[in-house]
């Protein structure tokens, strides 16, 4: 399960604006990739010198920077120092279990959003969630986007931006985040749509036979909808705000969109409401099936112990073997008592098949 809170033990007491990485430690190196455009031109490179990224600080049009890996604090600390950004943001980039929200700042926004995508498991039944910060900054003419790791959802944005499709290009840092975060959640569904698939599938096993192997597959996708929960909640007061803070840096052409990303922010939620509905109300029918399959072996066993009372009760009789028994000097004494103890189980089960008992 996936843990809470991961190191925050480590920034008790330190002075505030300290950029300690709290998260899993990667050991691959921070790799900074640059696209600079505007209608007419577009300019991709990979930094691998902090100066190749400061020459486009005032750059004409827009410049985006993608930074993957948040673990190194010389270059999380060099970029908030060139770039004139408050040391409470660079720490909470570096803090990679914040929840989504916005802050607005003096010339610049900071955003967090979770990005989500699923992880590979050892059995195809069952699923297991990553979920990764995602930080942005943004700045009247320059986008930056913080990732844990390498790897992200963006790859959509970045073709329209190289193929000059749709409106990305004829707009500002504003419509480039929305773009962003549109993609982002975007991908929900597709995460969603894959769990939902495996609901279906967990469903018909619960209603079949269900063994302690579906109890486990119950617990591991309500934690997987637990984490996906805590993702996409707090998104959608962050994507509200957006369309009502009135900051500067959001024109007024990009609210448009900024509200076609709420309606998706909001379905997806009522999915993930469906979802979790579903996965309790399976763990019902799970415990009730049990419960029931456990009432049906009582039962048999309780009619089994019934019908060999009485049986028991003769054989004990004709097991003292008193000298003043006459039926132990019977001829045929032995096959008259097997007939009453056959006559008194039949009537005894006739009666319960009667009363529905079985």
């Amino acid at each position: 399960m996936e843990k809470l809170a991961t190191g925050l033990s480590r920034k008790a007491g330190m002075i505030p604006g300290t950029l300690v990485h709290v998260g899993d430690l990667d050991q691959h190196p921070v790799r900074l990739t640059l696209i600079n455009y505007d209608a007419d031109h577009v300019v991709e490179r990979e930094i691998t010198s902090f100066d190749d990224c400061f020459e486009f600080k005032d750059a004409k049009g827009v410049t985006w920077v993608n930074i993957e890996g948040v673990h190194d604090v010389s270059v999380i600390e060099r970029i908030g120092e060139c770039f004139a950004v408050h040391p409470l943001i660079m720490e909470d980039v570096m803090n990679t279990e914040q929840r989504p929200k916005l802050e607005e700042y003096e010339g610049y926004l900071y955003v967090v959003v979770r990005m989500l995508y699923e992880r590979p498991a050892d059995d195809e039944d069952t699923m297991e969630i990553d979920s990764e910060q995602v930080s942005f900054i943004v700045g009247p003419n320059i986008l930056f986007t913080f990732l844990e790791d390498p790897g992200d959802v963006f790859d959509p944005v970045r073709k329209r931006i190289r193929e000059n499709r749709g409106r990305v290009r004829k707009h500002g840092t504003d419509y480039l985040a929305y773009a962003l975060i549109d993609v982002v959640v975007d991908n929900y569904f597709t995460v969603l749509e894959r769990f939902g698939d495996l609901t279906e599938d967990l469903e018909q096993d619960v209603m079949g036979s269900p063994t302690r192997e579906t109890l486990l597959q119950i617990q591991q996708m309500k934690r997987a909808m637990i984490q996906v929960r805590r993702s996409v909640w707090p998104l959608r007061d962050v994507v509200n705000t957006m369309l009502r803070g009135g900051s500067p840096l959001i024109k007024k052409p990009t609210m448009v969109y900024l509200r076609d990303v709420y309606d998706h922010v909001i379905r997806v939620v009522d999915i993930v409401e469906t979802q979790r509905e579903m996965l309790g109300g399976l763990m019902d029918i799970y415990l009730s099936s049990v419960s029931n399959r456990m009432n049906e072996v009582m039962k048999v066993l309780t009619v089994i112990a019934t019908v060999f009372i009485p049986l028991t009760f003769i054989a004990g009789v004709y097991g003292m073997n008193f000298d003043n028994m006459p039926e132990l000097h019977w001829v045929h004494g032995y096959w008259y008592v097997w007939a009453v103890m056959l006559a008194v189980a039949l009537v005894m089960l006739l009666y319960f098949r009667r009363r529905r008992w079985f």
